[in-house]
């Protein structure tokens, strides 16, 4: 027996009995990196990251000067700063958001900064309202699969149980807000809602007045989360962000990882009443967002680099008409799915040509997912387990010359006879370990 008690296989502790319950049952969080990594040389769409970087204008940046700023014209980080903490409040940040927010298209009321919560990302304000609004082993949260798979690892962190209403796939996807409704009153333990709007895997946005049927529910008392994660690739004026000085249920949840081509900075934010707000920054860590993100954040939202976020969007949102065009050109790709509000598609992957009566398959997409990364370095995700998304593939808008080799070797494997059959020899004598790898693909969490 050691200082500290007996250790070893006969003393008392035991990691498994010591450990929450539910994090230890916890399924390990699986990212778009844990299978294909950034090698420099790997197409990646996979992860719906800007594939045209950061929407900031650094031409000069790398000249310091002897005070350790950094000489470029918008951007002002101060490294002999460091030693300090950060801003806890980030009230400038948040005027930055409010002044890009304040559209005036759903209401005359302006978003403040006491409308605001800023995180590492979105997904600390996931997290964040889940611990806010629900007690662990009791309260409950509503999803509406397919949808992004970060409110389900947060719920079971906090030990909170999920009730699905999937989206209705026979009408693109979208919301089904009378039986979410419906839900809602027959359990009151449900204390918060999330939905994503455009969705993830779906591309699709969410109807506004379907969100405004669940705000006026009659009886629930809970919370609706917009997740606008993809916004900014959605026809001006889509955001909700400042409809939450009209509605105290709602939160609407952004980030610049996506449109701003800032994922590594990790910012994301959340629009809400002053109330919910406060709420929200009375229970995170006191500096949370560290002094280099917060300059890089503002200076995102200046009006010099405003404009080159939406001339990169423009190119994007270029190449994603081309993929509308090109690839049904392929006779093993079928539909496309859901929306066109995002930067990134769902398509299906047929287990034969068109012509031929092809179906939709899971073993067909899984072998195209593979053969891509594997053999060709370019990557895109699976989504074939999904609620309504059989035989599909998500596939992230890149740059004009990626979505070239995309489109090259998605002809030249599709055309291949031998991958057909080999596909289909799998689905038939490997079905267990087919449903293994479908399965554990479907895991990654982006």
């Amino acid at each position: 027996m050691g200082p500290m008690g007996p250790t070893g296989p006969t003393g008392p502790f035991c990691l498994e009995t010591c450990a929450r319950p539910n994090i230890w049952a916890l399924q390990p969080y699986r990212c778009a990196r844990d299978d294909y990594k950034d090698d420099g040389t790997n197409i990646l769409l996979d992860a719906n990251e800007n594939a045209y970087g950061p929407s900031l204008n650094l031409a000069s940046t790398g000249n310091h000067t002897t005070n350790g700023t950094v000489a470029s014209p918008d951007l002002d980080i101060n490294f002999l700063g460091l030693n300090r903490y950060p801003d806890p409040h980030q009230v400038e940040l948040k005027k930055a958001l409010c002044r890009f927010r304040n559209t005036h298209t759903h209401t005359t009321r302006d978003l403040t900064p006491e409308n605001l919560f800023v995180g590492v990302g979105s997904d600390e304000a996931i997290d964040a309202l889940l611990r806010c609004f629900c007690t662990p082993g009791r309260d409950k949260i509503l999803t509406c699969p397919p949808t992004y798979g970060m409110y389900a690892v947060s719920a079971q962190v906090n030990d909170v149980e999920i009730v699905k209403v999937p989206l209705d796939t026979e009408r693109s996807f979208q919301l089904q807000p009378d039986t979410i409704n419906s839900t809602l009153a027959s359990d009151p333990a449900i204390k918060v809602v999330y939905v994503c709007s455009p969705g993830n895997p779906t591309a699709n946005l969410i109807a506004k007045s379907d969100i405004q049927k669940i705000l006026e529910h009659p009886t629930w008392n809970g919370v609706v989360v917009l997740d606008e994660a993809y916004i900014d690739f959605s026809p001006d004026g889509s955001s909700l962000a400042e409809w939450v000085t009209e509605w105290p249920n709602l939160v609407v949840m952004q980030t610049l990882s996506k449109a701003f081509g800032l994922a590594g900075i990790r910012l994301g934010a959340a629009f809400a009443s002053p109330q919910v707000a406060h709420l929200l920054n009375n229970l995170k860590a006191p500096y949370n967002i560290s002094s280099p993100t917060s300059a890089l954040a503002i200076t995102a939202l200046q009006p010099e680099n405003l404009a080159m976020m939406r001339s990169n969007r423009a190119k994007i949102l270029g190449q994603r008409a081309r993929l509308l065009e090109e690839l049904p050109k392929i006779s093993r790709v079928g539909r496309f799915l859901g929306g066109t509000a995002s930067n990134f598609l769902l398509v299906e992957i047929l287990d034969k040509p068109r012509d031929q009566g092809g179906l939709a398959s899971n073993e067909s997409a899984m072998a195209l997912y593979e053969r891509l990364a594997e053999t060709q370095g370019v990557v895109v995700r699976f989504r074939g387990k999904e609620v309504g998304c059989k035989g599909c593939l998500r596939i992230t808008v890149g740059t004009c010359e990626e979505v070239d080799r995309f489109l090259t070797e998605t002809r030249s494997i599709l055309q291949d006879v031998g991958h057909e059959s080999k596909a289909n020899k799998r689905a038939t004598t490997g079905g267990t370990e087919e449903e293994h790898r479908e399965t554990e693909a479907s895991a990654i969490v982006a």
